[in-house]
C-alpha cells in the first residue's frame, strides 16, 4: 500500500507530508482546492510523463516522494532484485522535476530510468479517472485481468512453456533444413575435394620434413666435397690418423722406461684415435646419405609443391589438410544421415506444436467460461450504479493456432453497450466520463483483489450521481477497500461517510511574515480530519457554504450507517 506521500514545490503545493493507511481513504475539498494537483504529483512519482509546468512558481525544481509498504512476495520486489536494487524494507520512489524540463528518478535513493520507475508504478498503483487510459481501460491488459479473475495463471505459465518448446523445436528443424540444403548443394564439390585429399594423403609435419630434405638435396654436392676433404684430413698417409699412430707407437716404445709417466698421454692418444675412427664412420654415413640423386630431389619437390598447392587452394595451412579432409568427410556423412535426422526433428516439431495447440485450445475454453462468469459478476454491479440499461461483455476472440503466442490463442477485450440495441464497443470509447468511472468500479468490485495493484485511486468516481447511486458507489468502494487500499477523490458525502480515513484539501495564502518569493501566495494544504472535523466536512458537503444543524444531523446519519 501507499504509506506516505511527500511533495515539495509542485504547482500550489509548497510542502506537503501525507501519511496514509489501509482501507478506504477519501480526499474532499472545494472545487479548485488542489485535489488534481495531488494526483498529478503522485503520477509523477510512479513514472508519469515529465511536465515542467508542475514546478511551483519561484523555484527551479519540485520533487515527489512516495513510500510503499509491501509484502515480501510482491512482484515489485522481484523487479528490484532483477535490477540489482535493495528489495528489503519500504519501497521509496522519488522523482525530481526541474523547470527546464529535465527529470530524474530514484528508487531507494538509487538513480534509475524513468521506464523502470513506470514499471514499478504499474505494479503499485492503479489510477482510475475520467481521462485515465491505463489499467482496466488498456485493452492490452484485459487478457491478463481475465486470467487473474479465472485463476488461470498456472495454465498460462504452461502455455508459455509449451509455446517456447514448440518455437525451439521449429527453430532446430529450420536450422537443420538449411544446413542440409547447403550441404546437398555442395555434395558434388565435397565428394571431389575429399577424393583429392584422400589421394594426396597429407600428413601433419610432412611439409617441414620435405622442405628440409629438399634443402639438403639442393646443397648435396657442395656438402659432399667438404665431407671428402674432412675424411682425407683424418685418414691417409698425411692424415691425422697416421700422425697419431706414429706418436702412439713411439710413446709405447719408451713407456716402460718412463716409469708410468707416459701412461696418461698414451691413454689420451688412444681415446683420440677411437674418436677419430668414429668421426670417419659418421662422415662415411653422411656421404652415403648425401649422395646426390636427381630423381629423389624431384620426387621430394613434386610432393612438397603438391601439398602447398592444396593448402593454397583450400586456404588452410598444409599441416591442416588432413583435418580438413576429416571435416569434409563428416559433412558428407551428415548428408547421408541428414534425412533421418530431418525426419526426427520434423516429428519432434509436430509433437511440440500439437502439445501447445491442445493446451491453447483448453486454455481458450477456460477463458470463455471465466468471461461468462465475469460478465455475470459485473452485471450484478451495474444496476445499483445507475447503469441498469448498460451491458458489459468480455469478448474472447479465438485466433488461428498459427497466430498463437506465449499466452495462447485468445484476444480478450472488455466491451460495453450503454443503451439497449446499441452496438458494443471499447469501454473507453463508448462510456461517458461518469459512466466510465462507474464501469471501472463495477469491474474492480467483480475482480476484487485478483490481479489488482495494492493501491487503487478513483478520481471522482461518483461524478454526476447522487442519492442512492452515490450511496451504492460508497458501499462498493468500502467493499473493495477490504481487499486493497482505496483512495477516492470525491464530492459525494455518501462516499466520504464510508471512509475509514478522511483528508480535506484546501487552498489558502501562505504566511507572508517570513518574506521571500513564496510568502503571501496561494498554496494547497491537506489535513487529516478527526471525528468532529469529519462530521463538519460531510455536513458542508451536504449543505454548501452554510452548515446547518440539519446538515450535521444528516452527516451523523450517513456516518452512522457505515458498518
Amino acid at each position: 500500500m501507499l504509506a506516505a506521500l511527500s511533495i515539495r514545490d509542485i504547482v500550489l503545493i509548497d510542502r506537503l507530508e501525507l501519511a496514509l493507511d489501509r482501507g478506504l481513504c477519501t480526499l474532499t475539498g472545494e472545487t479548485g482546492a488542489g485535489k488534481s494537483i495531488l494526483l498529478d504529483a503522485l503520477g509523477l512519482a510512479i513514472g508519469a510523463r515529465a511536465d515542467s509546468g508542475l514546478v511551483g512558481q519561484g523555484v527551479e525544481q519540485g520533487s515527489v516522494t512516495a513510500v510503499f509498504d509491501l509484502p515480501a512476495s510482491h512482484p515489485a520486489r522481484a523487479i528490484l532484485r532483477d535490477n540489482g536494487l535493495d528489495a528489503d524494507g519500504d519501497l521509496i520512489l522519488r522523482r525530481v522535476q526541474t523547470r527546464d524540463g529535465r527529470s530524474r528518478a530514484f528508487v531507494n535513493d538509487q538513480p534509475v530510468s524513468i521506464a523502470m520507475l513506470r514499471q514499478l508504478g504499474d505494479e503499485l498503483v492503479e489510477i482510475h479517472g475520467q481521462h485515465d487510459e491505463r489499467g482496466l481501460l488498456d485493452a492490452s491488459g484485459h487478457r491478463a485481468i481475465l486470467d487473474a479473475f479465472g485463476g488461470l495463471e498456472g495454465k498460462v505459465a504452461d502455455a508459455r512453456r509449451l509455446h517456447a518448446a514448440a518455437a525451439e523445436a521449429r527453430a532446430a528443424l529450420a536450422e537443420h533444413e538449411a544446413l542440409l540444403a547447403r550441404a546437398k548443394a555442395e555434395q558434388d564439390y565435397l565428394t571431389h575435394v575429399v577424393g583429392e585429399l584422400d589421394e594426396l594423403q597429407p600428413q601433419p609435419g610432412e611439409e617441414t620434413a620435405l622442405a628440409e630434405e629438399r634443402t639438403l638435396m639442393m646443397h648435396a654436392e657442395k656438402i659432399a666435397a667438404d665431407l671428402i676433404e674432412a675424411d682425407e684430413a683424418l685418414s691417409g698417409d698425411g692424415g691425422l690418423d697416421a700422425r697419431l699412430n706414429v706418436a702412439l707407437r713411439r710413446l709405447a716404445r719408451v713407456a716402460e722406461q718412463a716409469g708410468g709417466r707416459l701412461d696418461a698421454s698414451i691413454a689420451a692418444l688412444e681415446r683420440t684415435l677411437n674418436e677419430a675412427a668414429e668421426a670417419r664412420e659418421r662422415i662415411a654415413d653422411a656421404m652415403r646419405a648425401m649422395e646426390f640423386d636427381p630423381a629423389r630431389l624431384e620426387k621430394a619437390e613434386t610432393r612438397l609443391f603438391a601439398l602447398r598447392a592444396a593448402g593454397r587452394k583450400h586456404n588452410v595451412a598444409v599441416d591442416d589438410l588432413a583435418a580438413l579432409a576429416d571435416k569434409l568427410r563428416g559433412q558428407l556423412a551428415e548428408i547421408e544421415g541428414g534425412e533421418a535426422k530431418l525426419a526426427a526433428l520434423a516429428k519432434a516439431a509436430d509433437a511440440a506444436g500439437a502439445a501447445y495447440a491442445a493446451h491453447a485450445r483448453a486454455l481458450s475454453a477456460e477463458r470463455q467460461k471465466a468471461a461468462a462468469k465475469l460478465d455475470k459478476e459485473v452485471a450484478k454491479e451495474l444496476r445499483p450504479l445507475k447503469l441498469d440499461k448498460a451491458q458489459f461483455k468480455t469478448q474472447v476472440d479465438v485466433l488461428p493456432e498459427a497466430q498463437g503466442g506465449p499466452e495462447g490463442i485468445d484476444r480478450v477485450s472488455f466491451l460495453v453497450s450503454t443503451n439497449p440495441g446499441a452496438p458494443f464497443g471499447p469501454l473507453i470509447k463508448i462510456a461517458s466520463g461518469g459512466e466510465l468511472s462507474r464501469f471501472v468500479l463495477a469491474l474492480k468490485v467483480a475482480l476484487a483483489s485478483r490481479g489488482s495493484a495494492p493501491t487503487l485511486i478513483f478520481d471522482e468516481v461518483d461524478a454526476g450521481v447522487g442519492g442512492a447511486v452515490a450511496e451504492a458507489v460508497g458501499v462498493r468502494l468500502a467493499e473493495l477497500a477490504g481487499a486493497v487500499q482505496v483512495i477516492v477523490v470525491t464530492h459525494s458525502p455518501q462516499v466520504a461517510a464510508r471512509a475509514e480515513h478522511h483528508f480535506r484539501i484546501s487552498k489558502g495564502a501562505t504566511n507572508g511574515s517570513g518574506g521571500g518569493a513564496k510568502s503571501g501566495r496561494l498554496a494547497t494544504r491537506i489535513e487529516t480530519l478527526d471525528a468532529g472535523e469529519r462530521r463538519e466536512e460531510i455536513a458542508r458537503m451536504l449543505a454548501g457554504a452554510t452548515v446547518t444543524d440539519e446538515a450535521r444531523a444528516a452527516a451523523d446519519r450517513l456516518i452512522g450507517s457505515r458498518p
